[in-house]
């Protein structure tokens, strides 16, 4: 430790961000850099504990050896702490920038005062690697023979995928979209993490060696058979973005999305692609209702400004979180509480525990959201039940409706069924100790096996299935 009592005399300092009004003008991220010395001092809050919560499965689940890179950081040995970082997450960029940050809740100082500012200070340690030109691509020293192949490349599949390039084994990752990088790509916006971010990781990763194909949709495009054929491994990462859709009266009438098709149009649209207008969806000057009050709807609500949203209003069912930790969730567990995130400091309202009834409009074409309070009421057995609250049903105008109520998992057919794949009763596809499918040689990492989960968990999964593709192409080449 640099300093025993840093904790003491240091106040948790976290990025500042751009105006609001500066902001939702652009794209760009909305952090303003942080100055070294800031930055070094943070780290010195570390305790460096006796038990290193943050580090345990409550608070990350890469293991990530916060207390080391900490104390490197305090130090000014920036190039250490990258090495540190770099030993448990292949992409410190996209945790630092994404994950919602479970360490920083599992923190032990968090206990008695604000926690340490660590998802600030490991974006800044891999930022400051790739500006000082310390991250290389880093080829095997020799080639196994072995192929295999990724499908789907959002950050289990990357994980995956560089974990075993390294190995020296032959890696090809297939996408089925226009470009690498899954949600990663088209579901995250830019202003939370610009896509240059993503490129330069690729840019490495393709100087290791891997191979990246696009717009290949395994199934219709490159069939179980000849993946089986061609391929000694192969590791499923396709995600499980099957969106939870609301079965309501009016639901198929125009300007009822899914969150995800509105999200990823944006995306393309920053990258340089021109939508089709006859299928183009814009927030501007229209009367936005988002349906969820999770991330993605602050994603929608984020972008919806910078569309020019003549109003923005997020709905959910569930009841108003409370602003400080819920004693349902005590330390070292995530938190139950309100989050505001920077997407709701720039303008729109809120709306908790909201059930919609349905939906009317004119010429085919939505126009208002009809629904009424509920409450939540938890019986003895834990179940939770909706109950609408009496007179109090409202009426609201909307020309666009974003649903954004979660995932239901991966999609159940196609790709799943081809090759055979048992799922559990989420539709979630089933491995076991080694993340092997119930067929020889498939393995399966990520959502795909989780259910919609966080980033930082897909890079776990990745690294987990490389070892057990390492421990199955082993035994195989022992028989």
């Amino acid at each position: 430790m640099g300093d025993p009592r840093g904790f003491l005399k240091i106040d948790r300092t976290g990025p500042k961000r751009r105006s609001v009004s500066s902001r939702v003008k652009d794209w760009k991220e909305i952090y303003k850099p942080m100055k070294e010395e800031t930055l070094k001092q943070q780290g010195a809050r570390c305790m460096d504990c006796g038990v290193p919560f943050c580090q345990g499965w409550s608070g990350c689940p890469v293991q990530n050896m916060i207390p080391e890179w900490n104390d490197l950081v305090s130090r000014g040995r920036w190039k250490d702490a990258l090495k540190a970082l770099h030993t448990t997450n292949n992409f410190p960029e996209f945790t630092g920038r994404l994950c919602p940050a479970p360490c920083e809740s599992a923190c032990v100082l968090g206990i008695i005062d604000d926690p340490v500012a660590i998802r600030v200070t490991e974006w800044n340690i891999i930022d400051r690697g790739f500006s000082e030109g310390w991250v290389t691509p880093i080829p095997p020293d020799q080639e196994t023979g072995h192929k295999i192949a990724i499908i789907g490349s959002g950050p289990a599949g990357l994980s995956a995928a560089q974990q075993l390039r390294r190995s020296g084994h032959s890696i090809t990752v297939f996408e089925k979209d226009d470009r690498i990088g899954g949600l990663l790509r088209y579901g995250i916006p830019d202003f939370k993490m610009e896509k240059s971010v993503l490129d330069r990781r690729l840019k490495q990763m393709t100087a290791e060696g891997v191979r990246f194909e696009t717009n290949v949709h395994v199934g219709p495009d490159l069939t179980v058979e000849v993946l089986k054929k061609d391929f000694d491994a192969v590791c499923l990462s396709i995600g499980a973005g099957l969106p939870r859709d609301l079965p309501v009266p009016g639901r198929d009438l125009q300007g009822i999305h899914f969150a995800m098709d509105f999200l990823t149009q944006q995306n393309k649209r920053n990258s340089g692609d021109t939508i089709d207008p006859a299928s183009a969806l814009t927030a501007l000057e229209k009367r936005v209702v988002i349906l969820g009050g999770g991330d993605t709807g602050a994603d929608c609500l984020g972008t919806s400004h910078r569309q020019g949203a003549r109003e923005v209003r997020q709905i959910e069912l569930l009841p108003e979180p409370p602003l400080k930790r819920s004693e349902s969730t005590p330390w070292p567990l995530w938190p139950m509480q309100l989050r505001t995130s920077a997407a709701h400091e720039e303008g729109g309202t809120r709306e908790w525990s909201f059930m919609t009834k349905k939906f009317s409009g004119e010429n085919g074409h939505v126009q208002k959201l009809h629904g009424t309070r509920v409450e939540k009421i938890i019986n003895d057995a834990g179940g939770v039940k909706f109950f609408e609250v009496s007179e109090s049903a409202f009426e609201i105008e909307t020309d666009l409706v974003l649903l954004a109520m979660g995932f239901t998992g991966p999609q159940k057919n196609g790709l799943l069924t081809d090759f055979g794949l048992k799922t559990d009763g989420r539709g979630n596809v089933t491995v076991d100790e080694n993340r092997m499918t119930n067929v020889d040689g498939v393995f399966a990492a990520g959502d795909v096996k989780l259910g919609a989960s966080l980033i930082v968990w897909a890079i776990y999964e990745g690294r987990e299935a490389a070892k057990g593709i390492e421990a199955y192409l082993q035994k195989k080449q022992e028989k």
